[in-house]
Order: structure tokens, then sequence, then C-alpha cells
């Protein structure tokens, strides 16, 4: 063989190796990007609950003698989750622990809140109050949706980064794996019903 030929077979080889590389990296990127618009969707429907809830606390406090304990926690559940924000590019098992401990916080100050509005048979009947309640009951439905469709879209990424070749790739380019959201601690253990 010829020096010219020679040469242009290792200049073939390096320009098929950086195509490939590119390659891999460039699906890594849209794959770490989907993360991150999960992520935002995510926390779009957990502020549309946050936003939700101010009206829902000023129909409740409506009712007299409603218990004020009560709708203090709520205001303070809620005051901590929206103060806890997660980078998507950073998301570690510790941030998203934070994150859902502050959310599993408010989602429990919110069912004490709708078992004790049980009690107030007017405000149960109130219109503005039924409407808030439907919606958030939507809403609660919108975030196992977008959690689900999170834990999806990390779990893509989380194979794709960790696969053989890709995961050269990955640990040249530093792509980290992404952490889930998890059910909270006790929904593993189903409820007591007595009737």
């Amino acid at each position: 063989m010829k020096k010219g030929t020679i040469w242009i077979i290792i200049i073939a080889i390096i320009a098929l190796v950086v195509m490939w590389f590119v390659k891999i990296n460039n699906r890594m990127v849209e794959s770490e990007e989907k993360t991150v618009q999960a992520w935002a969707q995510v926390e779009n429907v957990y502020q549309r609950r946050a936003d939700l809830i101010p009206n829902l606390v000023n129909t409740v406090k409506g009712a007299a003698d409603f218990e004020r304990g009560t709708l203090e926690a709520v205001i303070e559940a809620r005051s901590r989750a929206t103060s806890i924000t997660v980078d998507p590019t950073n998301l570690t098992e510790e941030n998203m622990a934070a994150f859902q401990n502050a959310q599993d916080e408010l989602s429990r100050s919110l069912g004490r809140l709708m078992v004790v509005v049980e009690q107030y048979p007017a405000l149960k009947a109130n219109q503005n109050f039924l409407e808030l309640q439907a919606q958030l009951e939507g809403t609660e439905n919108r975030i196992a949706v977008e959690r689900r469709t999170f834990n999806l879209v990390v779990q893509e990424y989380n194979v794709l980064i960790r696969k053989f070749p890709h995961s050269i790739v990955a640990g040249i380019r530093n792509f980290e794996s992404k952490a889930y959201f998890k059910a909270a601690e006790g929904t593993e253990i189903p409820p007591v019903v007595e009737f």
C-alpha cells in the first residue's frame, strides 16, 4: 500500500469515530433535554396546585367557626412546598427527596383540610368551594400523570447513558443519571377501612 492510501484510511477511521461520538453525544443531549422538559411540566402542575390553594383557603375561611389550625397548616405547607426548587440538570436523589417531601406534606395538609370540611355542610354546598375542590382533584390527577411521564423519560435517559458504547461517551461528557419520583413512604401499606 502506498503512504497516501494509508493516510486516507487513517483519516477515514478518525472521521468515522468522530461522527459516531457526535451522534451518540447528540442523542444523549436530546434525551437529557427531554428530562428537563418533563421536569418543567411536573413543576407546572405542582404550581397549578399551589395557585389553587389560596382561593381554597379564602373560601374555607368564610365558614365562621372553621378550625384556624388546619388552615394555617395548609398555608405553611404551601409556603414550604413552593420554596423548594430543583435544578432540572441536577436531579439527584437528595434534591428529589426534599422536593417530594415538601409536596407530600402539602398533600397531607390538604387531605386533613378536606376531612375537616366534611363537618361543615354549608361549606360543602358552597359552589366556589365545590369548583375549587374539583379543580384540585383534577390537578392531583395531572400531577400523577406528569410524575409517571417524568419517570418514563428519566428511565429512557438513564438506560441510554448506561448502555455500552454510550456509557463511554457519557463518561467523557459527564452525563449523570437522574433521580426518579418515588412513592411516598408508607404508601406500600394498604389503608385500614372500617365500616
